[in-house]
């Protein structure tokens, strides 16, 4: 990242203003509002309306996410590529309707293989928006800026996901099908009004404006030969794929630390509550915090490596919540939990900076596509590995997992060292 962004486009907030100055940001971040509200809606109640209100079995529904989650993870490449050619924000008017219109399907569904076929291309939809999206923002916004940007971003999202999740109480406590209904009705209307902020997002639609120009007289003999191709990138998918061993911290605090207080510690099963409340508070407050000094590909490395010792050391403090009385293990749980999430804040971060630092500009659909489908494999294949490790090993399987994460992040960093931003390695 080399351009310096105006003062007045670098994200700001104080408590005269909630929201950045930045008048394009400032819509981002509502857009980004809009979508986890309807988000925390419709993920709260998902599973009990499969099951409660479709009739399906929780094995049936465990099966059609997997398979939903297996083509999500093949959505981000083709999407980015289209992002690339017809333009980022032009390809998002297209899919939040048609994302809008897979949620309310949901109603309709009275089988499972109807279930199967609408969760996948539901999946694919959001997986894919993901990706352009994050291009979008790439494009959008200055480079110096992108990594504070989009660490308020995460944190407006996880702050929508919280208001969006306490709404959907009232629904879980009707446990009706009308007020299932009510929420995916809510979860489509947020797709439509993130939609129509989108319309007036103040930036290109083109194609030119994605690829931008090639061959003129200024032109390198890089860009004469046009974008890389992301698949050929082994530089970039050898860091895609070392930063989504981290990515699967996601399934330790989402699968594994939930099934690991009520199985195999002493701890009240309300534990489970505080951990994910820890978690979401420290993200809100602390992501944007944790973004600054990450400003190129070292630094960024720094901070995943950072991050990954954090990830460890969490995983062995979850390990000791084995042994000792109630108070002791949820104790430990909960300063496991602090470590673990400074991590997650951390490799968040510098994430970031190296899924768009080492991108070629001129492709970063095809680029955010790739990154994004490493870490929607790694949420695939999470629960798996860490109920095969922890749940099924306790506190050796903490080990082993914590093993994972601090050789990761060394590796990742020696996967960046020495190459400066700008052409990759390429096959061929």
């Amino acid at each position: 990242m080399t351009s310096s962004p105006p003062t007045e486009a670098r994200p700001r907030a104080s408590g005269r203003r909630l929201l950045p100055a930045d008048p394009l940001l400032r819509r981002l971040v509502l857009m980004g509002l809009v979508n986890s509200v309807g988000d925390g809606l419709f993920v709260t109640v998902n599973v009990l309306f499969f099951t409660r209100s479709i009739g399906l079995t929780p094995t049936s529904v465990a099966l059609g996410l997997t398979v939903a989650g297996v083509c999500g993870v093949f959505a981000g490449v083709p999407m980015g590529r289209l992002a690339d050619r017809v333009g980022s924000k032009r390809l998002l008017l297209v899919v939040g309707p048609l994302e809008a219109a897979a949620v309310l399907g949901y109603a309709f569904v009275h089988s499972f293989a109807a279930f199967v076929v609408l969760a996948c291309a539901a999946t694919t939809l959001a997986r894919g928006a993901a990706a352009v999206r994050s291009a979008l923002i790439a494009r959008a916004l200055p480079a110096e800026g992108q990594v504070r940007a989009r660490a308020l971003l995460r944190s407006v999202m996880n702050a929508g996901l919280v208001v969006g999740s306490g709404g959907a109480a009232l629904a879980l406590q009707a446990d009706s099908y009308t007020g299932y209904v009510t929420m995916l009705v809510l979860d489509a209307v947020s797709f439509l009004g993130v939609t129509v902020l989108l319309a007036g997002l103040p930036v290109s639609a083109t194609a030119a404006a994605a690829t931008g120009a090639t061959g003129g007289t200024g032109a390198t003999a890089e860009d004469r030969r046009g974008p890389r191709t992301a698949l050929r990138d082994r530089r970039y998918l050898l860091v895609t794929a070392l930063h989504a061993v981290l990515e699967l911290q996601l399934a330790v605090l989402t699968v594994g630390l939930p099934l690991w207080i009520v199985l195999g510690t002493r701890a009240p099963a309300a534990t489970v509550a505080a951990v994910n409340v820890v978690n979401c508070v420290l993200v809100v407050a602390f992501q944007v915090r944790a973004s600054r000094g990450v400003a190129d590909v070292a630094s960024a490395a720094r901070a995943c490596a950072r991050g990954a010792l954090l990830l460890a050391g969490g995983c062995l403090v979850y390990a000791v919540a084995q042994y000792g009385p109630a108070w002791a293990a949820a104790g430990a749980l909960l300063v496991g939990a602090l470590v673990h999430s400074v991590g997650e804040l951390l490799t968040s971060a510098g994430g970031w900076t190296l899924s768009l630092d080492l991108a070629d500009p001129r492709a970063h659909g095809e680029y955010q596509g790739v990154f994004m489908s490493g870490q929607a494999a790694a949420h695939v294949i999470g629960p798996l590995v860490v109920t095969l490790t922890a749940v099924d090993h306790g506190a050796v399987g903490w080990v082993v997992l914590a093993g994972v994460f601090a050789l990761a992040g060394p590796a990742l960093t020696a996967a960046v060292r020495g190459k400066a931003p700008g052409p990759a390695v390429r096959l061929g």
